[in-house]
C-alpha cells in the first residue's frame, strides 16, 4: 500500500502543536502583562482635575489633617469630597487673586459644586467602606500611597481583588496604632525605626500587627459577600 502522507507530516503536525501551545502560552503573558501595566490600571497617572489639587502641599507642607476636608471618613462608607465651602475657608484670604483658583471662586459664586474626578474608583459590584478600615488601624497611605508627597492625585494601588486579599488575608502586615491612622508621614517599624504602643517599642512590623490586630479584633474577612453585596 503507498504511502498516504509525506514523511515529514510528523514534523509539521509537532511543530504545529508546540507552535500553538507556545502562542497562546504567549498570548496568555501578553494579556496579563496589559491588564497589570498603568496604561490599563491606571496606576500612577495623574487624573485630569478642574483645579490642580496638590496634597504635597496641604497635606504634606501645611500639614492639614486628612479629616479637614474628608469629614465622613471615620464615620461612614464614603470619604467625602470637599464642598467648596471647606476649600474658600482659607482661599477666601489666601490666594484670592489666583487664576489657578477661579474655578473654586466660581463655583463658590454660583453655589455649584465641582466636578472632580474620582482617583480611585472601584466598580459598582464591589462595597469598601473607610470607616471600619480606619478604625482597625489601617493607615490612609496603605491603600492610597504616600499621598502627602504627590503634588497631583494618582492612583497608588491597582484596586484589583488580589490587592485587596493581600491584605485581608494577612492584616497584620499593614495594620498601625489608630493614633498614627491619619499621619501621612508614618513609617511601620523597623530595625532602624521603632514604633510605640501600649507602651511598648516594635521594630518589626509583623510583631507589631499581631499585638494591634488581637487588640482591635481585626479578622480575616476573605468571603465573597464582605465585598461583593
Amino acid at each position: 500500500m503507498p504511502q498516504i502522507f509525506h514523511r515529514s507530516t510528523n514534523m509539521i503536525s509537532r511543530f504545529t502543536i508546540y507552535g500553538a501551545v507556545v502562542i497562546i502560552g504567549a498570548l496568555g503573558y501578553a494579556l496579563y502583562a496589559i491588564a497589570m501595566s498603568p496604561w490599563y490600571t491606571e496606576q500612577n497617572m495623574a487624573r485630569q482635575q478642574p483645579v490642580p489639587f496638590s496634597h504635597r502641599h496641604h497635606a504634606g507642607e501645611l500639614g492639614i489633617d486628612c479629616r479637614y476636608c474628608h469629614t465622613t471618613v471615620e464615620k461612614s462608607s464614603f470619604a467625602g469630597v470637599p464642598p467648596t465651602q471647606t476649600c474658600m475657608t482659607c482661599h477666601s484670604q489666601i490666594w484670592t487673586n489666583s487664576s489657578m483658583l477661579e474655578p473654586v471662586r466660581a463655583s463658590y459664586r454660583d453655589n455649584t459644586s465641582l466636578a472632580w474626578t474620582r482617583v480611585n474608583a472601584l466598580p459598582d459590584f464591589v462595597y469598601f467602606d473607610h470607616s471600619i478600615h480606619v478604625a482597625k488601624g489601617v493607615g490612609c497611605t496603605t491603600c492610597h500611597g504616600q499621598i502627602a508627597e504627590m503634588p497631583l492625585t494618582y492612583r497608588a494601588g491597582t484596586l484589583y481583588m488580589s490587592w485587596c486579599l493581600d491584605c485581608h488575608r494577612q492584616p497584620e502586615k499593614n495594620l498601625r496604632p489608630k493614633a498614627e491612622v491619619f499621619n501621612p508621614f508614618y513609617e511601620p517599624p523597623s530595625k532602624h525605626h521603632a514604633v510605640a504602643f501600649d507602651g511598648k517599642e516594635y521594630t518589626d512590623q509583623l510583631a507589631m500587627g499581631r499585638e494591634l490586630r488581637q487588640e482591635y479584633n481585626v479578622q480575616s474577612l476573605q468571603s465573597c459577600s464582605t465585598c461583593h453585596r
